[in-house]
Order: structure tokens, then sequence, then C-alpha cells
């Protein structure tokens, strides 16, 4: 093949967005699309690192948009968004002037092979892609939109910004969170740092929740990532993280709120053995209601340790469930607030009631002797 033949030469405007932004607008049939760009699928690595970010094929919408296309006048006006990394160059028209901030040209693409990697990702426009190739039509040029960054992380900002008016899924916007770079509006970064510590929680080696959380990447989890995300929200906001906190902006030290994440909840998995490692619909321990309540409950306890001037450890901690116990119905029998044990739902009048059950089980085990036991800890 001769160099020409190995790139693809694409008439394209190039516009300047602010001082530093750089986009290209340009057409490219849909049947060529897979030759420069490819789906970057959301994975996790054996070390837990997290790769790519885009959500599976839905196969009834794919199979929708390809009908559409096969029918007489199809349409598609919206762009496909493609993240290209530096091989991708634009040359501007000889003789071309910047007018209103644009300028003609032609994007230069290269054309690898099938075992190399594409030059291009698409960040908007997987379903639209698959539809087009899987389509009975001879061709069908699109509109899209790229710009070229080297960053994985950049793309996740942008994947996460064009699709956050659209329904994607909280929990693959929560997963993408902690390795996005860039600015994001005001509601997503409160959710970055919270997102960051259930990612750790969820993959780092010593964390007794190690695989346990349900993400998108970790699908045979059977803690709900929602319910530990609201329990380390409300932890963050007024509880036991918040001392942790940089008060004023997005962050803290996050290996103290990890040491005491990983020391509380390896305590509630060896104090509840045969509940820790039962489903929801079984143990309403790994439940939404048990883990924000339980979420309280360690506040608690971090409040009543440091009052007698202890940070309570994996131990301590152990020791304070274990007041608690006796009052505890994860699997069977009837909470004292009149709930049978499986007809607690994450309800907020439910979670109110089993958090002030176990906060009611923990003052009267203190009053019964076990204060004394946390005075002479220190």
């Amino acid at each position: 093949m001769s160099p020409r033949q190995n790139v693809l030469r694409l008439p394209a405007l190039e516009i300047k967005q602010g001082p530093d932004r750089v986009l290209y607008s340009f057409a490219i049939d849909g049947k060529r699309l897979s030759e420069v760009a490819t789906v970057s699928r959301l994975r996790r690595g054996e070390q837990g690192e997290l790769f790519g970010y885009q959500r599976p094929e839905a196969l009834a919408h794919v199979k929708a948009i390809r009908r559409y296309l096969e029918s007489p006048n199809a349409l598609m006006a919206n762009a496909l968004v493609v993240a290209f990394d530096e091989r991708v160059t634009f040359k501007a028209t000889s003789g071309s002037r910047a007018t209103h901030g644009s300028r003609t040209g032609h994007l230069i693409v290269p054309l690898v092979g099938e075992d190399q990697e594409k030059p291009g990702w698409l960040v908007d426009g997987q379903q639209r892609s698959a539809a087009l190739r899987e389509a009975d039509i001879e061709s069908f040029p699109v509109p899209v939109v790229g710009f070229v960054t080297g960053d994985v992380r950049e793309q996740r900002a942008q994947f996460i910004l064009v699709n956050n008016t659209k329904p994607l899924p909280v929990g693959l916007i929560n997963e993408l969170l902690p390795t996005t770079e860039g600015e994001l509006p005001d509601a997503l970064l409160r959710r970055r740092y919270p997102a960051l510590l259930l990612e750790q929680l969820n993959t780092h080696p010593d964390s007794p929740l190690k695989g346990r959380i349900r993400t998108p990447t970790t699908v045979d989890g059977l803690i709900k990532d929602t319910s530990m995300l609201k329990m380390l929200d409300a932890s963050m906001s007024d509880g036991a993280l918040y001392r942790f906190r940089n008060h004023g902006s997005e962050g803290g030290d996050t290996a103290a709120m990890l040491d005491l994440l990983f020391d509380f909840w390896g305590a509630v998995a060896s104090v509840w053995k045969d509940e820790w490692r039962q489903p929801p619909r079984k143990s309403r321990l790994t439940h939404g209601a048990g883990i924000v309540g339980l979420g309280y409950l360690m506040d608690a306890i971090v409040d009543e340790r440091s009052a007698a001037g202890e940070m309570p450890d994996r131990r301590t901690f152990f020791d304070d469930l274990q007041l608690v116990a006796p009052a505890c119905h994860w699997m069977s029998g009837t909470w004292d607030f009149g709930l049978r044990w499986d007809e607690v739902q994450v309800v907020s009048s439910h979670i109110t009631m089993l958090t002030e059950s176990l906060l009611r089980a923990y003052q009267a085990g203190l009053a019964a002797g076990g204060r004394d036991r946390v005075r002479s800890a220190v």
C-alpha cells in the first residue's frame, strides 16, 4: 500500500474554542467509521485498575436504529463524538483564513492494521455506530465532531459530560468519576471523591469489601454501589469521615479514611460472618438499609471512642459491635421497631427506624458496662 493509501484525508472544519481547545467537524461514511475509531469498553485489570469507559451495547436499541437506517429517507442529524490520539493531524487549506473561529482543511487520519490500535475512540454514538456497521445499506455518511487528546481521563470526562443529560446508568458514572480530569459540573464534582473511596473499597487488596460492591465491572458484587455511596456521603457530611475532609475543596486524607473504613467493615464481617456472606434478599446486613444504618453506627462508635481520647481500630470496632449484635435481626426474627427482618426496605422511614434501633442497642450496651470497657481501654 502506498503512503497515500495508509491515511484517510477527511475534509474538515477546524473550530477553536477558547485559547487552547480545538474541535474538528467532518463527515465520514458510517460504514468506514470502524476503520478509524473503536469502542473503549469499561473493564477492570488483574490489579483492579480501570480501563475504558463505554457500557456494553444495548442490543435492542442497536436493532431499532438499524431498522430506521434501512428505511427510506433515514436521517441521522446528531453528530457522533470521537476522541483521537496525537497520530491524527489537521492540515489547513492553502490560503484558508479563520472566520468566526474556524478554518477549512483536511483531517489526516492514519489507517492501521486489524491488530493495531485505532487512532480514535467513540465518546458518544456507540449504539449508532453499531447500527451503521450492521445495517444492510451500502453507505451512510454521518456527521462527526472530533478532538485530539492522548489522555484517557479527559476522554472519560467528556464521555460523562456528553451523556450527563441522557439516561446514563448511575453506576457507570460512579465508576468513571474517580479517573476523570478536567472541569465537571458541581454536582458531579461532589460525587467524585466518594466514588474514589468506593473504588478503593472495592479494589484495594486489604479491603474487606474487595469485589463485594456491585458495579458495572464487578457484576458479582453483593452490595449495591448506591448503598455504599449513600453511607460514605453521610459520614463525610457530618460523621466519622468528616474530620478527614479538606474543607472548602474536594478530597481529604484518603489513607486515614480508608484505614477507618477497612477497620470498621472488617469488624462487621467478623461479628456477622454468616450474614456477611449472604445476598441482600437473604440478609439485611448486605442490603441497602443495613449498609446505611451501619454507617451511622460507625459514626456513633467513633464519636464515643474519640470522647475517650481514642480512634478505634478493628479490634475496638469488633468489641463495640458485639454490644449491638444481640439486638440485630439480619436474617430472621423481628426488629424492636416491629418489622420482620425481610420487611425492611430501602426507604427513608425504614432506614431511620433501623438506624435508631442500632444506636439504641449500642447505648444500652454501653450503659450495661460497655462504657467502662471503652474507658479502661484508653
